[in-house]
């Protein structure tokens, strides 16, 4: 999305600089100067990362358009984080990679558009909604009607195969009901990824409340996906998957925000309401120590990525039900102690620390897994 989005700024006239994590020029010097600066990422997690990293080169008086989906209350956190004299707008987006690329999509706003009026059109047709987290709530409150619907056809589609009925006759006949353009959109499954099985299922968790009980159904259905691997497929793979076998009892979780395993193991396992989290270790995507030498550095960051598979399964620190920490000199345990508890603030779960004499990568100075007693109805 953010790609064709920057080249409408460009071809538009504007000065453009685009940045992404992994590159080797730091957030903070890829904003400093800006008087705009758009955000496009996966997760509330990621931008509150991105953000705090350009702090110190956001200048007074700059506007940011926060343009992912993350929720208002992620808006809220985003507004505390910022300092007074920067601007902030809420402005997801409707549509996928086609409208982006078109200029075609519904921009959903909420805030003081007064620094970013003129700009937001070159996306597509803008909405102003109210104050701030308006534009955030809006796109989950739609998203909470689509993605349900869409699993719910998936679910008639595999009914009907079951009995004998022709997928596409079932199609032809849908047509001529208010469902009928879902179910065109679900005739075949996208080749290329428009709005992908794994960011749907984090929608529908940022929209999670007690009463959605169909947005709960749906999300697990959308989770089970997901973890059979169809996360980084387009949501429509979701009819195939609704009219094949149940999966198994043990769940391999595998989550994107975070470096991937070398296929030996997974993230974590679930099974039933119980999460079940490797050892985790601080090294980054090319396998490269984080905070070499410092037990500080590598802690912060191993339960950095613990809370990104925590959130990843409707978790939190006050779910570990058990944890475990490898350390190779006991002497440093004050320093993981410190923080740890930054992370782990309500009551104690049962823990083990031992030393060992090395870990499986030179340089790492702990591990961490966990079990994680999940709250039923989070898949």
């Amino acid at each position: 999305m953010g790609a064709p989005m920057a080249r409408r700024l460009v071809d538009a006239g504007h000065k453009v600089t685009t940045w992404r994590r992994g590159t080797g020029v730091s957030a903070a010097e890829a904003v400093d100067g800006a008087d705009l600066v758009i955000t496009m990422l996966s997760d509330p997690a990621a931008v509150r990362e991105v953000l705090a990293a350009a702090l110190p080169g956001l200048r007074p008086g700059a506007t940011v358009v926060e343009m992912s989906t993350i929720g208002p209350e992620a808006v809220r956190e985003l507004r505390a984080l910022l300092p007074p004299s920067v601007g902030l707008v809420d402005a997801p987006v409707l549509g996928s990679v086609g409208p982006a690329t078109d200029g075609t999509l519904t921009v959903l706003a909420g805030g003081d558009l007064a620094g970013c009026r003129e700009v937001l059109p070159v996306f597509g047709s803008v909405r102003e909604l109210g104050p701030l987290g308006a534009g955030a709530a809006m796109k989950i409150a739609v998203m909470s009607a689509l993605v349900p619907a869409q699993v719910l056809l998936a679910e008639t589609f595999a009914y009907g195969e079951a009995h004998g009925v022709d997928r596409g006759a079932l199609i032809d006949v849908l047509s001529g009901t208010p469902l009928g353009a879902l179910a065109e959109r679900l005739r075949v499954p996208a080749a290329q990824t428009r709005y992908s099985l794994a960011h749907a299922a984090k929608d529908l968790e940022l929209g999670a409340w007690e009463g959605a009980s169909l947005a709960t159904a749906a999300r697990a259905r959308l989770r089970e996906a997901r973890e059979a691997g169809l996360g980084e497929q387009d949501l429509t793979a979701i009819v195939d998957h609704a009219g094949g076998r149940p999966g198994s009892r043990a769940v391999p979780v595998n989550v994107p925000a975070i470096p991937a395993t070398n296929g030996m193991y997974s993230h974590a396992v679930r099974v039933g309401d119980m999460l079940y989290v490797s050892g985790q270790a601080a090294f980054d995507e090319h396998g490269n120590i984080v905070g070499e030498g410092s037990m500080a550095a590598q802690a912060e960051h191993v339960f950095q990525v613990i809370g990104h598979i925590l959130a990843d399964q409707g978790a939190t620190f006050d779910d570990i039900a058990f944890i475990r920490t490898y350390v190779t000199d006991m002497e440093a345990r004050a320093e993981y102690g410190a923080v740890r508890r930054k992370y782990i603030t309500g009551t104690p779960p049962a823990s083990t620390t031992v030393e060992v004499s090395k870990l499986f990568m030179p340089g790492l100075l702990l591990e961490v897994d966990l079990i994680v007693a999940l709250r039923p109805g989070s898949r």
